[in-house]
């Protein structure tokens, strides 16, 4: 009977050798673990929001406990999956593997990245279970500073927290990028995905610190009453919508660049092409990160900023979609006439395409300020930024741990369920999130729940599709955890890809990669290979 091969997973076996480990494969795990873990209760919370929706009246929650269950939705979402998700999971497992690099820059960092994340993860679980928090996810003061009587220390000091696990990490990819790529892997040889995550580390080790020092001055204000924000004391609430929103918007670009960066990936495989116009794909990244961080006061278009700051943030708005736009087109423009190939990583960047587009045109109306004095703070909002963050986040993440499952795990999961899930989540985002613009549009705000009969049937609309989503969701999770056990070995390289984590085996080895590789080829060299798809 042959050996079986030594890989990363069985290598050691103890509980200590994965929390002490430095493998940067066994640390992406263990994120995956613990966002997976954030996301099951991100969604308990939005299962209980759509249920109190479905009836106008507020029969189900209290308007108190509403609040909570919107507050640590958004929370445990933005916070502990939609950020982490793609750079910690993803980034973590395939980056070194992408630059021919044993790991990351400083491996034991990386652990203390990951420690943090689960530290600030267990604070603001235990301010959820000892009542919860009330302010809504972005902690507008001063509500929360002054008036709300719920957990609003302890939820911050989770966020603040996690904050450093996410210096951290862009910090250690920075270096890895800058300092470990092999031999031959110039910058305009590296995978999309690399590109990608560098812009998005540039924008953690940029932004990051802002959210602490916001938080930071929150609970100086509600613990020792100093006038930072507070008007009654002589501060300004509107400061605090510029801290918060300074970091909040560009960290909408940690959550949504790392995905693009997959989808990039999936759709050259799987087109069987090199990306159109690669490096226009490269620069937009870095194009996105630097415009997140000129846009944030389209957030505060109502909040009493002058109407000369208005136009220029309206048209800095604008701009920023520009990037995005390039990256859209040349992801049609490589489908086009490519031999495309309809595995499950690929329905997945499809769905992505369409999700994202519509999250996309949909936020220009938010930039135009006639129409956002109309639309603010309602459902419309709501259902724009689900479109970018789950239509578009989230996607992409699934697209691109399709993508890699076989290369983490070394097993296929089953094609055809993967299919199914992939369309019934399309199905069920569309019925959830689509309705919500037309409520949005005819007037309903967000955050209430209780509402006019006349909302109602939009209203069970988008629930019924949020128990759709449900179920997609939950086939995922059944089908991935039944490939650990059944599912066929993968092989080195089942999608005939063509970049560096390829050419290793699956799983890897505990150090990458048996010999130093040395880059020849360009990036995306799939004319160079005949191969049989279908």
């Amino acid at each position: 009977m042959a050996s079986t091969p030594l890989t990363y997973l069985n290598h050691e076996h103890s509980v200590a050798s994965w929390l002490l480990t430095k493998d940067h494969k066994r640390i992406g795990v263990m994120y995956l673990v613990v966002v997976t873990l954030a996301f099951f209760l991100g969604g308990l919370f939005a299962t209980l929001i759509r249920l109190e929706l479905a009836t106008p009246a507020g029969d189900l929650l209290s308007n108190d406990d509403y609040n909570k269950m919107f507050t640590m939705h958004g929370v445990v979402m933005v916070f502990f999956v939609l950020i982490p998700a793609v750079p910690a999971i993803l980034g973590n497992f395939v980056l070194p593997l992408m630059l021919g690099a044993k790991d990351v820059a400083f491996p034991k960092i990386n652990l203390l990245s990951w420690y943090v994340f689960v530290i600030g993860f267990l604070f603001t679980v235990y301010a959820m279970v000892t009542g919860g928090v009330d302010t809504g996810w972005t902690f507008y003061t001063p509500y929360s500073s002054r008036a709300s009587n719920s957990n609003v220390m302890m939820t911050g000091i989770g966020v603040f927290i996690t904050g450093f696990s996410s210096i951290l990490t862009g910090l250690n990819f920075m270096v890895t990028i800058h300092r470990m790529r092999a031999p031959g892997l110039t910058w305009f040889r590296l995978p999309l995905f690399v590109w990608a995550v560098y812009a998005t580390s540039l924008v953690q080790i940029l932004g990051t610190p802002v959210i602490a020092i916001t938080v930071l001055a929150l609970a100086v204000e509600r613990g020792l009453h100093f006038g930072i924000f507070d008007a009654a004391l002589g501060g300004d609430p509107v400061l605090f919508q510029h801290m918060f929103w300074f970091y909040s918007h560009p960290a909408v670009y940690i959550m949504i660049l790392p995905p693009m960066g997959a989808i990039s990936e999936v759709i050259a495989c799987f087109s069987r092409k090199s990306i159109f116009g690669y490096s226009f794909v490269a620069f937009s990244s870095l194009a996105i990160a630097i415009f997140g961080f000129l846009v944030w006061a389209h957030h505060m278009f109502v909040s009493g900023i002058s109407v000369y700051s208005a136009l220029v943030f309206s048209f800095l708005t604008y701009a920023v979609a520009i990037p995005s736009a390039v990256k859209t087109f040349n992801w049609t423009a490589t489908m086009y006439k490519g031999a495309i190939w309809l595995k499950a990583p690929m329905i997945w960047a499809i769905a992505f395409l369409a999700l994202f587009l519509v999250g996309g045109l949909t936020g220009l109306f938010t930039a135009a300020l006639g129409v956002d004095v109309h639309i603010h703070d309602t459902y419309f909002v709501v259902a724009h930024f689900h479109f970018i963050m789950v239509g578009g986040a989230v996607m992409g993440f699934f697209a691109g741990l399709h993508f890699w499952w076989p290369k983490i795990t070394g097993r296929m999961y089953s094609e055809i369920w993967a299919k199914v899930a992939a369309i019934v989540v399309l199905a069920g985002f569309i019925l959830t999130f689509g309705p919500q613009f037309i409520l949005g549009y005819l007037g309903m705000p967000r955050r209430y729940h209780v509402y006019p009969d006349e909302f109602q049937v939009l209203n069970v609309l988008s629930s019924a599709g949020a128990s759709i989503l449900a179920v997609g969701y939950l086939i995922v999770g059944i089908y991935l955890m039944a490939s650990l056990f059944k599912g066929k070995h993968a092989g080195a390289n089942p999608w005939h890809a063509t970049g560096l984590e390829w050419t290793t085996q699956s799983p890897p080895l505990p150090h990458n990669f048996e010999v130093q590789p040395i880059v020849t080829r360009e990036a995306y060299e799939y004319s160079s290979q005949e191969v049989t798809v279908g």
